[in-house]
């Protein structure tokens, strides 16, 4: 469906391609758009190569059941999920907040997970935990139980949702089938969710992690998503929607 609101001139913007021998074509700014998230992720990877520079105070490189690593490794899929829903409703709603929104946090997030995977390569870690997600945040003293669940290596989704405010399968079929007011409603449930989630876990890392980058890079996400989640609970009001509750 084209785009209606003629107000919006930001480069994000997803315009469809002409018709040609009956396909549809991606339009310039489509190719551009694709160029600048491709260039986030390498330029995010590049920057966490180049953090060896940040590590020289740090006298230990954390170990694969640190919270640094596996902070790194659960936030990269907890950002991915953030990332998927994002472009969805960058690409289907017509709403410009909502567009603006979604490029937002896909394009921040694509930068911090190339952060991450750049300092997993620096300290020999694989880049995704395979023996479970969680075990790396023990925070059963405030009554929430994230420890380890283990799953098959080539079926994550079940093991995904120990982390908090992920959405469902179900969730994203529901996404990537609504339309109009409906998308832009379900976009702001879902990702507020997500992101009060990603608060849960940064929050924890900016505390336990041992190296002081990963601390100030964990507190400084927590910021940011606050900031997120304060506008998308306004923008959930003003369409008289309520948000999720945790899961």
């Amino acid at each position: 469906m084209a785009d209606t609101d003629e107000s919006s001139t930001k480069p994000q913007e997803i315009v469809l391609g002409e018709e040609s021998n009956g396909r549809s074509r991606p339009s310039q700014r489509t190719i551009t758009l694709a160029l600048a998230l491709v260039a986030a992720i390498l330029l995010g990877i590049a920057i966490g190569f180049l953090g060896r520079l940040w590590f020289q105070d740090d006298a230990t490189t954390p170990g694969a059941d640190s919270v640094d690593v596996g902070f790194s490794q659960d936030m990269t899929v907890h950002h991915n999920q953030a990332i998927e829903m994002s472009t969805i409703a960058l690409t289907k709603s017509t709403n410009t907040e909502v567009r603006n929104l979604a490029y937002d946090i896909l394009t921040t997030q694509q930068n911090q997970v190339g952060y991450m995977q750049g300092w997993l390569a620096l300290w020999g870690q694989a880049p995704f935990a395979d023996d479970g997600y969680m075990k790396w945040m023990d925070d059963s003293s405030s009554g929430h139980e994230h420890g380890g669940m283990s799953m098959d290596s080539h079926d994550m989704s079940d093991g995904m949702m120990a982390m908090p405010g992920m959405a469902t399968s179900a969730d994203l079929t529901n996404l990537r089938k609504a339309e109009g007011p409906e998308l832009d409603v379900l976009f702001l449930q879902l990702m507020l969710r997500h992101h009060q989630g990603g608060k849960e876990m940064g929050e924890y890392g900016a505390e336990h992690a041992e190296l002081g980058v990963v601390k100030n890079f964990a507190n400084s996400m927590v910021k940011t998503q606050d900031s997120e989640s304060a506008l998308m609970t306004e923008m959930l009001a003003q369409r008289n929607a309520q948000p999720l509750p945790m899961n």
